[in-house]
């Protein structure tokens, strides 16, 4: 410790972030970490949590509808009050947020209200404070924050993921901007809270790097339920009207909307650290370039999570946390394997994945079988719903490896969960074959698909 103030600085208290600083303190190192807005990051206060809530909010919808065919009468058509659950959503993240604090406080982490930055591979200014201190390693966890991209005329008027959780009133019709996930569930959850929703994206499907069956599935589940997907319809100008915005699309069609939201991908939130001073080197993107085991190229200095732009997602942040803590403070070796993540969307019906989609196994493997089938759930036999469940293995034939999973339909996310750890393992197709079906579940499918449905092979 000698020149140090401490072992371990940390700069973002977000997952990521809050995790490496716990493991840290818990192997004896003396840790600070600092935070400039609120304690628990993007997927606490701003990202998946609330996200989630307001998805099962807008899934009552569903679920009143379709009470009738199981022989529930209701008194009255049910109505929803947008400041209440946004009132609810803030109490349950600010009692997360204050676990997150709680917990760095019982593991001896000096918790720090402030903004900070890297004035050195050794120093960090914590600009609130006005302090310098000095530490031995340097972690940064600052996530990634909204783009406003494509930057056309009146974006100052748009909002982003970061602001709809909050918006003041739930505007009768919404235009969002994008085709990825962010954009793509909070389309299939507003719609169900009553917002008529355009969405207007780049390509020609939403969720692009999704297997195409899946994109395709969730297109059409839009549809249903009644957003209007405009395709290859960037927006050209917003204007500023007494009911809202006026947008202009590059199809020349005009919107009337109480709101538009941008949510047209997300960057890493390195701008104004420092780091370039420091020495470390950033990608195009503003990402901090590091290896497998999360170093930077200054030695004491390293990066987790989506400031890294390896893979954008929670528990990946929480995954590299740790490992880097482990590593640098537990005498351990430890790398994150990035390979096969499970992953879900949370539109409705949910998307459930992990692994590589068909073309994509193709292009990698050549010889490659697919396994396919679509259904109707069974709660639509009564309810009368039109919904499809779609399930998709994507099998290299050489070894039999299951190399894709992929699910849309109720519960598709908890399902990917598990099929996690089985293609961990490396499960082959004759490995699903011999599992048992537990009936009347969707996921016995899983199980029983016993002839593909497509086989791919190399020509000549």
């Amino acid at each position: 410790m000698s020149g140090h103030d401490f072992d371990l600085v940390v700069i973002g208290a977000g997952s990521g972030g809050v995790r490496a600083a716990r493991i840290a303190a818990g192997y004896g190192a003396r840790v600070l970490i600092a935070e400039e807005f609120r304690v628990g990051g993007t997927c606490v206060v701003r990202g998946c949590v609330p996200k989630k809530l307001y998805v099962y909010a807008s899934r009552f919808a569903d679920d009143f509808a379709d009470a009738a065919g199981f022989g529930w009468r209701l008194p009255a058509p049910p109505t929803f009050d947008w400041p209440s659950l946004v009132a609810a959503k803030e109490r349950e993240i600010t009692r997360l947020s204050g676990l997150y604090a709680a917990n760095l406080e019982k593991a001896g982490v000096e918790l720090v209200d402030s903004r900070a930055v890297v004035l050195g591979p050794q120093e960090i200014l914590l600009v609130k404070q006005n302090r310098r201190v000095r530490a031995r390693h340097i972690l940064v966890a600052t996530g990634g924050a909204p783009q406003r991209a494509p930057l056309v005329p009146g974006i100052e008027h748009a909002i982003t993921s970061n602001e709809v959780f909050d918006m003041p009133t739930l505007p009768e019709a919404m235009l969002i901007v994008g085709g990825g996930y962010i954009a793509i569930e909070f389309a299939s959850l507003l719609a169900r809270l009553g917002v008529r929703v355009t969405v207007s994206m780049r390509a020609d499907k939403p969720l692009r790097g999704f297997d195409d069956d899946l994109r395709e599935g969730v297109a059409n589940a839009l549809t249903r339920a009644g957003v209007d997907l405009r395709c290859g319809v960037m927006p050209a100008r917003l204007e500023k009207t007494a009911g809202g915005l006026l947008a202009t699309l590059s199809d020349a069609s005009a919107l009337d909307v109480g709101a538009a939201m941008f949510a047209t991908g997300r960057t890493p939130a390195t701008a104004g650290l420092g780091l370039e001073g420091a020495g470390v080197a950033l990608d195009r993107h503003g990402a901090v370039i590091v290896d497998s085991f999360s170093r930077t190229n200054v030695g004491s200095i390293y990066a987790v999570g989506d400031v890294t732009n390896r893979v954008n997602l929670t528990p990946v942040a929480i995954r590299e946390g740790h490992a880097f803590a482990d590593t640098v403070f537990g005498g351990k070796s430890v790398s994150v394997d990035h390979a096969d993540i499970a992953t879900a969307v949370f539109t409705t019906p949910e998307l459930g994945t992990v692994g590589i989609g068909e073309e994509a196994a193709i292009a990698e493997y050549g010889d490659v079988d697919v396994y396919k089938t679509g259904f109707r759930p069974m709660r639509a036999t009564l309810s009368g719903r039109d919904d499809r469940v779609m399930m998709k293995i994507v099998v290299d034939a050489a070894s039999d490896r299951v190399v894709g999973v992929h699910i849309l339909g109720e519960g598709a996310g908890e399902m990917a969960q598990l099929i996690g750890v089985a293609m961990k393992m490396r499960a082959t197709k004759a490995d699903f074959d011999a599992t048992m079906a537990v009936h009347p579940t969707a996921a016995e499918e899983l199980v029983t698909m016993r002839a593909p449905t497509t086989r791919h092979r190399r020509k000549g």
